[in-house]
């Protein structure tokens, strides 16, 4: 069962074939959540864009739900000059917009991203923790504590300090149960339990 149907990931169907210099890519940072929305936006005033996505499964109650979410949250890889960027701009979905000055660099990593999904490659976002980052956990007991990244070495799992009732907790994770916590996070607010953050 779907869960959120698949919406245009790409329009127009040409956007690789255009011009880097007549029609540059620049990327769009959107609000939280936003980026399908934006898409909408773009389709209905004609500017072009890539939105990869990638598909979740999930199980409840015996039932599988697939839905296709962002491959890069957050952001939605436009082409345009000025006119366009304020076509996006006016929609109130953007917060920021970030120049491409490598430009035939995006387009070929866009390009080959494209072409892997439409060889049906299962694509999947991967966070890159390192040691000091702050992370949330996701799964599990210590699902909704918070962390600080003690030792990654390569391996898949990660070995995260939880800091509860003053003391220190060493706890190994698989990196797929942990997710990023925003840059303002202290260690000091790891002591507390984050419900539904």
């Amino acid at each position: 069962m779907t869960l959120l149907r698949l919406e245009t990931d790409l329009f127009p169907t040409g956007v690789f074939e255009l011009s880097e210099t007549a029609v540059p890519w620049w990327v769009a940072h959107v609000r939280s959540r936003q980026e399908k929305a934006l898409a909408r936006d773009l389709v209905r005033v004609g500017v072009p864009f890539y939105l990869p996505l990638h598909e979740k499964r999930v199980r409840r109650g015996g039932r599988q739900f697939v839905s296709h979410l962002p491959l890069f949250p957050s952001y939605v890889f436009c082409r345009g000059r000025g006119e366009e960027r304020l076509a996006a701009l006016r929609t109130h979905l953007v917060c920021q917009i970030l120049e491409v000055v490598q430009q035939e660099l995006l387009s070929g990593e866009l390009a080959q991203l494209r072409l892997l999904q439409e060889s049906g490659a299962s694509l999947a976002p991967h966070h890159a923790f390192a040691p000091g980052d702050a992370v949330r956990v996701t799964q599990g007991p210590f699902e909704g504590y918070v962390g600080v990244v003690v030792r990654s070495g390569g391996r898949p799992r990660l070995v995260v300090s939880i800091s509860m009732l003053r003391k220190a907790v060493a706890v190994e994770f698989d990196r797929e149960a942990l997710a990023p916590v925003s840059p303002w996070f202290r260690p000091a607010l790891a002591a507390r339990r984050v419900v539904n953050a």
